[in-house]
């Protein structure tokens, strides 16, 4: 399984205290032989991508050029993000962005993450085959309840729809996963990982919440 850690802009994963969590994520990911990324804010990536493999948690579709305050896919690659996350249901973009972005993640070889809030967006961003989607319910987002045991069929349909229409693109699943349980049961359902963010980054001890998580 992928572990995806989204650090979002929480003070316990930003600056100072994102290269902490980014060393106990390298700690456990060398220790317990899986992997785990972390996505954090584009003013993070640099620090933390010395310590550990890390993508960006959002890219605009834009190339180099007069486009201030936006986020240029090659400025992430250059500050050491191997990929970013595109379309996180806390920063939309319309397809026709995530096509773009998808398109020069490719070129200059950013792996592409991109999140989708039901089956028709899914079905939707597949056709611009990107190396993951991740599906998320919005509603279950850092509620502590997680998608793949509160609507566990609506997370093997869309591991079944994209097995038929877009099998290179790996299925993962977010919104409340929390427990080991939650992942077990997103592995079950057909996931090849999940998304994470407030049970590990907002928790009090975040080392034993990450190694809580793995199975």
């Amino acid at each position: 399984m992928l572990y995806l850690i989204n650090f979002k802009t929480y003070s316990k994963g930003t600056g100072l205290n994102a290269l902490r969590l980014a060393n106990i994520i390298a700690g456990l990911a060398q220790s317990r032989n899986v992997d785990i990324i972390p996505a954090v804010q584009p003013t993070d990536i640099q620090a933390v991508s010395r310590v550990t493999p890390v993508i960006s948690q959002h890219i605009d579709p834009i190339p180099y050029g007069a486009h201030t305050g936006q986020i240029v896919p090659q400025a992430v690659k250059e500050a050491g993000a191997i990929g970013t996350l595109i379309n996180h249901s806390e920063r939309k973009l319309p397809l026709a962005d995530i096509e773009t972005c998808i398109s020069l993640s490719k070129t200059i070889g950013l792996k592409t993450v991109v999140c989708a809030c039901d089956l028709k967006e899914a079905m939707e961003i597949s056709k611009f085959k990107p190396d993951y989607i991740a599906f998320e319910d919005p509603e279950l987002i850092g509620t502590g309840r997680s998608v793949s045991k509160t609507k566990p069929e609506i997370v093997r349909r869309f591991v079944e729809v994209l097995e038929e229409i877009a099998p290179t693109v790996i299925p993962l699943c977010g919104a409340g996963i929390s427990t080991r349980e939650d992942v077990l049961a997103a592995k079950e359902l057909g996931t090849q990982g999940v998304l994470v963010a407030s049970a590990v980054v907002a928790a009090e001890d975040q080392k034993e919440a990450l190694a809580n998580l793995i199975i």
